[in-house]
């Protein structure tokens, strides 16, 4: 398997994945720049990373790659084992997915979405409101468990990675105890330490 990605980005979340379930991949890091360009438009047409080359099998879209890997290494358990675990999964793989890091992108890229300099900074601006709110749903969801769902699952990964961004960002998230020691907890984990390493992050 490899795996393109670019430093920091949301990649890692599948990256920690593989490294959980123990699985051999190779990653081969991309720019900005080059995933405009033809030959990776060939593999992800929309232009962006994660994408993942099983043997001939190329598969983009972070929820998509981890669901997968879940499907081949069932064994791993971060997909749960009944429907009710695996929609609960389902359920914050989402909320990471569709409002985290749907949101973020009006942080990292406001002229995507307004031509003006005073447009882009207020959108950025309420863009970042709105992830603390976001953020403040995960906290509180973590106040009496260790992960979101109840126990270890893909979810956890897309969440620690997107949480990484608020640094990146200087969003404050520091009154948010619950999410701090998620964030603490998973940056201990030796397979996020292995994957961090692998991309040269601290």
């Amino acid at each position: 398997m490899k795996l393109y990605y670019l430093k920091g980005a949301c990649p890692l979340a599948s990256q920690i994945v593989l490294e959980w379930m123990n699985v051999g991949y190779e990653l081969e890091e991309v720019t900005r720049e080059q995933t405009k360009t033809p030959q990776f438009l060939a593999l992800n047409p929309v232009g962006s990373v994660p994408v993942l080359v099983d043997d001939d099998f190329v598969l983009s879209q972070s929820v998509a790659i981890m669901e997968y890997l879940a499907e081949l290494h069932p064994e791993s358990g971060l997909h749960g084992t009944t429907a009710k675990e695996r929609a609960e999964v389902r359920r914050w793989l989402s909320f990471c997915n569709s409002d985290l890091h749907r949101t973020f992108s009006l942080v990292f890229v406001p002229q995507n979405f307004q031509s003006t300099p005073q447009g882009q900074e207020e959108l950025a601006t309420k863009a970042a409101e709105r992830i603390k709110f976001l953020f403040s749903v995960a906290d509180k969801r973590l106040a009496d468990r260790d992960y979101l769902a109840g126990k270890r699952s893909l979810a956890d990964p897309y969440l620690y990675t997107v949480n990484r961004w608020t640094r990146a960002k200087g969003i404050d998230m520091s009154n948010l105890k619950n999410l701090d020691a998620f964030y603490n907890r998973m940056a201990a984990d030796p397979g996020v330490q292995n994957a961090l390493n692998r991309q040269g992050l601290e």
